[in-house]
């Protein structure tokens, strides 16, 4: 297991300690929303009974659909909110790994990313002084004769890089790689992170 899979795994089971406390919570907010409208509709149907049994029933039904509905509301809201953190979390592990492993994922990054081998690299302060140097001697080995420079520039980045050529940019940070990730595989986290059945 490489270290990008045991980080992986290592966020996918914190994040699913933090779904599970909240879906607890969020099914116990939807079990006690559920019960007030279902005590309120029992309440205006016995008080409606004696004079029109029928009516009482209907408004008793539309009080159990209303509570049903803010309960799924309620369920969904605590769900996107859990497919959020573990965004966060994500980018959260991505920016805390060890300044090694960093220099490596920052250096595949750069190879990726390049498309003539002389651009330099952007990064934020902190990062060009930490591993700015390593990472863009790395990439230039895994490049085999690549040129690429450290900038003397930095950004207000989280994590990441962004590679510059002239005018052109190609934005490696962290906080867009995980977004543009977010946008293709919502779906599928949400799918894992609350299996149906």
């Amino acid at each position: 297991m490489n270290g990008i899979e045991k980080i992986t795994a290592r966020i996918d089971e914190e994040a699913q300690a933090e779904i599970d406390r909240i879906l607890t919570d969020a099914r116990a907010r939807a079990d006690e929303i559920a019960a007030k409208y279902q005590a309120q509709a029992d309440e205006e149907a016995a008080a409606l009974a004696a004079r029109n049994e029928k009516s009482a029933a209907e408004r008793e039904e539309r009080l159990v659909s209303v509570a049903q509905m803010e309960s799924r509301k309620v369920l969904l809201a605590a769900k996107q909110e859990m497919v959020e953190k573990s965004y966060a979390l994500a980018l959260e592990k991505l920016c805390a790994m060890a300044d090694a492993q960093y220099v490596e994922v920052l250096a595949a990054l750069m190879v990726q990313a390049s498309s003539t081998g002389h651009e330099e690299a952007v990064f934020s302060k902190k990062d060009r002084e930490q591993v700015g140097e390593a990472a863009v001697k790395r990439a230039n080995e895994l490049l085999q004769g690549g040129r690429l420079t450290l900038s003397e520039e930095t950004r207000g980045i989280t994590g990441g890089f962004i590679l510059k050529e002239g005018n052109i940019e190609v934005n490696c940070t962290f906080e867009t790689l995980v977004r543009l990730q977010k946008a293709e595989t919502a779906g599928a986290v949400a799918e894992r992170l609350f299996p149906k059945g």
